[in-house]
Formats: structure tokens, C-alpha cells, sequence
């Protein structure tokens, strides 16, 4: 069979104050397309639907549009709430809407699901986990308040949750689990509000050992696959609601699944949402105006930041802005502020992190294995070890 992955849509989100309504529906209509271009016969959509818990009710009035033209031909939807998500607004319609194949979950559920599709003969056994606050468990995980007691209760916890949900998994069926979690080692962005004090409320990999073939993740807003067994993917959110997500992809994750087998997966990239991009104007605003003559991201959402030797005044705010309705954010920066910045935030990475960002700009964007960060840290340590050795023994000899 085949299924559609998404995640994290947050209807009613703003960007600085600016609507990003216009770019949901947009997404809502593409995602519609997806699904029946792609022949989706099933689709999962793992955790916050809105942005707040009190969303708008033109947000509200979107979603559910969405749910109705995704489902009119009798393809299943399963819900999930995420951490941004009141339970309760998820699931209140479902007596209206469970007998279309619109399942809307809210709180973590005691049972998983069975979802037979006609088109293939094949039917899907899914373990939906929302996100699982203590609040939302009602129960408390812990009397301690460590942070490596807590994680680790919280991630048993869900370990359990997972596994109780995936009890009718069965090798002639598509097994499948999601939920809405920080997973250790996803790479987060700025626009995702922490579900996690102190990194306490995360979740190890080895937690969602479920046995199912894929496990669908909402959260994190960058697509990325997650170690562990089995195929476990974050489907990232689809636009960019941060200039910490400037010049990422956004996609959904198609997935061909067949009982006992390995997925079959696609990114299918989305092209609706307005880009968010950061300027870097190192000559002034000459320069910013060279750019906006060329018609430099026309369709964008802009982050600008400029060097300058004078104070930027009021009339040249006003300017910009008339000149451009795309710059967000204008952030002047002056010679010395911009040194003393980068030596601030080098002091304040650790070695791990500085390699990381050395990594990056040398291979163009790649992100170095865990592996490759472990060696180099081993690296790091062994030249210290030398080097403690070898004073050690100048000091020996000068005795």
C-alpha cells in the first residue's frame, strides 16, 4: 500500500506578525493533489495541526477542509495531536467524522489501529502515540528531579506506550507506528517550541524497537530520518516558519509498503510557501539596493542584516521597507559589534559544536556523521594526553 507522511502543518502561525493563512491553504491544496496524483491509500499526519491551543477559527476552518477533500474518496486520515495541540480540539469531532476514515487522536490511546485497504487487499495495523506529556499520561513519570532520571523515565515510558500499541502487529499485516516526540539526535530548528525542560523530555531510539516496518514522526521541522530499527523519519513541517529553516526543502514522505518487507520511501518536495532567506550586506545598503534592482527573491520572506559604518536612521527603515514588503527583520551591524559577536558566540560552542560548523562550510552543507564527531573528539584527546605527557616528562628532566 501506499502512504503519505506530514506533519507539523501549525494552521494560524505568523511570521513576525505576518499571516502565513494564504501559504497554509496553498499547502492544503497541494497536499490534495499529492495524494491523488500519488495514489495514497493511506495518510498519517503526526502532531500539531495548529500552532496554539487557542488557534483561530479560520486555522480551525482550514484543517478540517483539509480533512474533508483529503479523505473524499475514502482514503483513510489518522491525527495525531501534537505537543502545540489541545487534545481535546483535536478530537472533539470525531463522532461527526470516524465513519468517513478521519481518525483524530488527542490523547495517547490504549489500542492501535486497523485500517484495511481495499486497493491492495492488505490491511494496516498502526500504533498512534500523541504526544505524551505527563500532563497528557496523567500520571506522574518520576519523583526525581535529575535531568538523566527524568529522560530516562519519560523515554521508558513511551518505550512502553509504543510497544502496548504495536501488541497486534503481524508479519501478514503493515505495521506502522507514529507519534510526536523529540527523538536524541534529530537536528532541531528555532520555530519548533520545546517539548523538553532541559532535555529532559526526550526519547532514545531504542524506545520505538516497536517492530513496526516505519514509524512516523512529527516535532523537529527539518525532514530527516532517525537511527534505530526499522525506517523512523520526521516528514518535517511543510513551509518554513523560522530563519533557522532558510533555505531548507520542504516535503512530504511517500512510502510503498508491503507486509513483512522494507518501506519503499520518497521525499516528494513541495513547492508552495514563500521561501524564507537571510541577506548578508556587507558593502551597506548599496549593496541592498544593487539587489532589490535585480529583483533578488522576489517571492521571499527576508532577514536582513547589514554592515555599516553610521547609524541607520529612521527614513532609511521606512525605505526599505517601502521598497521592499518582503524584509522581516532589518538588523544593522557595525564593525566592532561584529567582531566582539563572532568571538562571544565561538567562546560560548563547544569543540563538538565548532567542528560541526567547520564541517559544514567545508563540504557545502553536509552534516558530519556522529561517528566522524566521535573520532575527531578521540583525536582531540589523545593530542591533550600527549601533551600532558610530554610537559610531564620536561618537567621530569628539569628535576
Amino acid at each position: 500500500m501506499r502512504i503519505l507522511h506530514t506533519a507539523d502543518w501549525h494552521f494560524g502561525k505568523t511570521l513576525e506578525g505576518r499571516s502565513r493563512m494564504e501559504e497554509q491553504a496553498a499547502f492544503v491544496d497541494e497536499l490534495v493533489r499529492l495524494a491523488d496524483d500519488q495514489q495514497a491509500d493511506l495518510i498519517l499526519m503526526a502532531g500539531d495541526v495548529y500552532d496554539s491551543v487557542n488557534p483561530p477559527a479560520i486555522a480551525e476552518q482550514l484543517f478540517y477542509e483539509a480533512t474533508a477533500r483529503l479523505t473524499e474518496k475514502g482514503r483513510p486520515l489518522i491525527v495525531i495531536a501534537g505537543n502545540h495541540d489541545q487534545p481535546e480540539r483535536i478530537s472533539s469531532a470525531s463522532p461527526l467524522v470516524r465513519g468517513r476514515g478521519i481518525h483524530l487522536l488527542g490523547v495517547p490511546e490504549a489500542a492501535g489501529l486497523s485500517i484495511y485497504v481495499p486497493r491492495t487487499d492488505e490491511t494496516a495495523i498502526i500504533a498512534p502515540l500523541s504526544y505524551p506529556s505527563e500532563a497528557r499520561l496523567n500520571e506522574l513519570l518520576t519523583e526525581e528531579n535529575e535531568e538523566n532520571t527524568v529522560r530516562r523515565a519519560y523515554s521508558e515510558r513511551v518505550g512502553r506506550l509504543m510497544r502496548q500499541l504495536g501488541s497486534g502487529f503481524r508479519p501478514d499485516t503493515v505495521n506502522l507506528a507514529m507519534s510526536h516526540i523529540y527523538v536524541l539526535g534529530g537536528v532541531e530548528t528555532d520555530s519548533e517550541r520545546p517539548i523538553q525542560v532541559g532535555g529532559a523530555y526526550t526519547v532514545d531510539p531504542s524506545a520505538l524497537d516497536t517492530g513496526a516496518q516505519y514509524t512516523a514522526l512529527g516535532h523537529l521541522h527539518r525532514a530527516q530520518a532517525v537511527k534505530g530499527n526499522g525506517m523512523i523519519r520526521y516528514s518535517g513541517s511543510p513551509l518554513a516558519y523560522s530563519f533557522s529553516e532558510a533555505g531548507q526543502a520542504k516535503s512530504v514522505t511517500m512510502l510503498d509498503i508491503t507486509p513483512g518487507q522494507a518501506p519503499q520511501m520518497e521525499e516528494v518536495f513541495l513547492t508552495s510557501g514563500r521561501p524564507l532567506v537571510r541577506w548578508k550586506a556587507k558593502n551597506g545598503l548599496t549593496e541592498v539596493y544593487q539587489w532589490l534592482e535585480e529583483g533578488r527573491d522576489p517571492n521571499a520572506f527576508i532577514d536582513l542584516e547589514i554592515s555599516l559604518v553610521e547609524a541607520l536612521s529612521m527614513s532609511d527603515i521606512q525605505t526599505l521597507r517601502k521598497a521592499c514588503g518582503g524584509i522581516v527583520n532589518i538588523r544593522p551591524v557595525y564593525a566592532q559589534m561584529e567582531t566582539q559577536e563572532q568571538l562571544s558566540e565561538r567562546a560560548q560552542l563547544p569543540v563538538h559544536e565548532l567542528f560541526r560548523k567547520f564541517y559544514e562550510r567545508q563540504t557545502g552543507g553536509a552534516v558530519p556523521e556522529d561517528r566522524l564527531i566521535e573520532l575527531f573528539l578521540e583525536l582531540i584527546d589523545g593530542e591533550d594526553t600527549i601533551a600532558a605527557s610530554d610537559s610531564s616528562v620536561h618537567h621530569d628532566f628539569e628535576g
